[in-house]
């Protein structure tokens, strides 16, 4: 039996308290389907070289996978819509561009902050276990926030929110509690095609699938190797990251910017020059991204990132930094570097 719609109504208005911007619940084994889908995209190889993702796939195909007692799941939206358009530095040669999630603080910290803190209001109103995630574990988040009503799986794979557009990091509560499920939510993408067309480099195969070796945000993000060639041009001046298909959906034009200071953009990181990014150590590096998610991907990965879009900025001045990398001990850096001295110098 459903526990009542009054300790509902009360866990998520606390949630809004909290800071979450929505909330939905769902039972765990509303997305049988998404297990098959996940087993056929690992089998055609869209996941790359993420390796964990087979590796844990029956975990991550239904809530039970991972946690056979869980009974409902609480689905959390926190916004992090951008005050700034992400397309507008396209063309700037020599600056890069960083994906807004990446704009200021890691989000998996304040998020985990506030999950923790609503599961123990939850507890204490009611009982019950529970387990709490965001983004780390082997969690089907966009089909179960789906399901909970929060937004609907857009064409570019991503939730979309009528309320925040595009702009949604996603957390999971799984409990033991029975709670009342919440509508799905209809898909309005309707026959707009934009995050299909503005992908750079054609990581769609078709609407509502990824292949993430074509992938922008997988390439600079989660490849540790050399990026093939024929995506380093497309990535333009990209360096951590792509917000194209997000961007150009045109249900943000419903998202108020958001007001989490740990979300608003920092000076140093929404318009960086190539040059200063090219000159930063290993010190300057940490120094410069702590507390950023994108310190996690080290900095030999995003210099060899800052190379590939250096090479495709046209732009002379950056030849001195671009050299002082042909040298690197990392060969993925020393390869970026000729690559962008290359094209440099043909331009």
């Amino acid at each position: 039996m459903a526990e009542n719609a009054e300790l509902i109504a009360r866990l998520k208005a606390e949630a809004l308290t909290q800071g979450f911007a929505d909330i939905g619940i769902t039972t765990a084994d509303a997305i049988p389907e998404a297990g098959a889908r996940l087993r056929q995209w690992l089998a055609d190889g869209c996941h790359g070289d993420m390796i964990w993702m087979p590796e844990r796939a029956d975990e991550r195909a239904s809530p039970k996978g991972l946690w056979p007692d869980v009974k409902s799941v609480i689905m959390l939206g926190t916004s992090y819509a951008p005050p700034l358009d992400p397309l507008r530095l396209a063309g700037q040669g020599d600056t890069g561009v960083i994906s807004v999630y990446a704009w200021n603080r890691d989000y998996h910290d304040l998020i985990k902050k506030r999950l923790k803190a609503l599961a123990r209001w939850l507890v204490a109103e009611a009982g019950g276990e529970l387990k709490v995630f965001v983004d780390t574990a082997p969690v089907m988040e966009k089909p179960l926030a789906a399901v909970a009503g929060l937004g609907w799986q857009g064409k570019h794979t991503n939730l979309v929110s009528r309320k925040h557009g595009s702009w949604l990091f996603l957390g999971a509560i799984y409990t033991t509690l029975d709670l009342a499920a919440d509508a799905p939510h209809a898909d309005r993408c309707g026959s707009c095609t934009r995050c299909q067309t503005a992908c750079p480099t054609k990581a769609f195969p078709s609407p509502y699938r990824l292949d993430a070796r074509r992938c922008l945000a997988y390439l600079t993000i989660e490849h540790k190797g050399p990026i093939p060639e024929e995506f380093r041009a497309p990535m333009a001046n990209r360096i951590y990251g792509c917000d194209d298909c997000l961007a150009v959906c045109p249900w943000n034009r419903f998202a108020a910017a958001t007001e989490e200071p740990a979300f608003l953009p920092r000076a140093a990181l929404t318009a960086p020059k190539l040059a200063e990014l090219l000159a930063l150590d290993d010190t300057g590096f940490r120094a410069l991204f702590s507390g950023s998610a994108i310190k996690r991907i080290g900095v030999n990965r995003f210099i060899r990132n800052c190379l590939y879009a250096a090479g495709n900025s046209g732009e002379a001045a950056l030849i001195p930094a671009v050299q002082a990398h042909l040298g690197s001990e990392d060969l993925v850096v020393a390869d970026a570097a000729r690559w962008a001295m290359a094209r440099l110098e043909a331009a």
